[in-house]
């Protein structure tokens, strides 16, 4: 398409043409994490690309690695495992065809290098696509999780397994009884607010922990279908997806924990 443009993201390009919405590499330490991520997946097969539109600037984005190595408590082996895909910053190039385009990016690279499907769990609201695009190009719901997160799959061959869920992700409930944050920078949003989030547990005389998710298997064993970010509380996940601290103090109040 005239005036459209596909690109690899590098550690080395990332600031050029930003992901998320963050470019500044020296400002935001969202970035700053993204990178060092970045240049621990790049070389197990991590792809990040961008499209850039003339005049417009990044209005797309997909994200996905093998799925051995997908931060979402899923098992996907054989699949190449979408982690994001998002288009439109701005809204005039939004309804465009621009996703699409990105996931018939990732379709033919998961073809080249000899997997068996594409997958990706998707839910309805922010942080992630819902299942509308995959369902158009030719996804099938496989799995659903609770409170209403769905895995997504097209197979390029009929024989091998339905990607699935990890028992992990089909409780919906946590064994740490006091509160704690999962984070990854596989979500550069999953730095923004938490500072903020547990000094107001703090205030309220709750004990709060952070968990790094700083690898694979971890991000694997998150209670949460989301997998780079939630926040348990007594046994409960509050919030699954990041944040905004203002959230967080209304669904304390909503649970009458002050």
């Amino acid at each position: 398409m005239d005036g459209i443009e596909i690109i690899t993201l590098t550690p080395e390009n990332i600031g050029k043409y930003g992901v998320c919405g963050y470019k500044d590499v020296q400002k935001h330490v969202e970035l700053q994490r993204k990178i060092e991520w970045m240049k621990k997946y790049q070389p197990l097969g991590l792809t990040i690309k961008v499209l850039v539109i003339e005049g417009g600037g990044t209005q797309g984005m997909i994200e996905y690695i093998p799925g051995k190595y997908a931060h979402r408590p899923v098992n996907a082996e054989n699949y190449i495992f979408i982690h994001c895909l998002f288009v439109g910053f701005k809204k005039e190039f939004k309804e465009q065809g621009f996703a699409t385009l990105l996931l018939s990016e990732c379709i033919s690279d998961a073809k080249k290098k000899g997997f068996k499907g594409v997958a990706v769990v998707t839910r309805k609201g922010s942080f992630m696509a819902d299942n509308m695009i995959f369902i158009k190009n030719g996804f099938e719901i496989v799995d659903k999780a609770l409170p209403d997160f769905e895995l997504c799959a097209l197979k390029f061959d009929e024989t091998i397994a339905n990607p699935a869920f990890l028992p992990i992700a089909l409780q919906s409930s946590s064994s740490d009884k006091d509160m704690v944050i999962y984070r990854s920078a596989q979500c550069p949003y999953s730095v923004k607010n938490v500072n903020a989030i547990m000094e107001s547990a703090y205030s309220m005389n709750i004990p709060v922990k952070l968990v790094e998710i700083d690898d694979a298997e971890k991000a694997q064993n998150v209670p949460c279908p989301f997998g780079a970010f939630c926040i348990s509380y007594n046994g409960k996940i509050i919030a699954h997806h990041p944040i905004s601290n203002t959230r967080f103090l209304n669904i304390m109040k909503s649970m009458k924990s002050f």
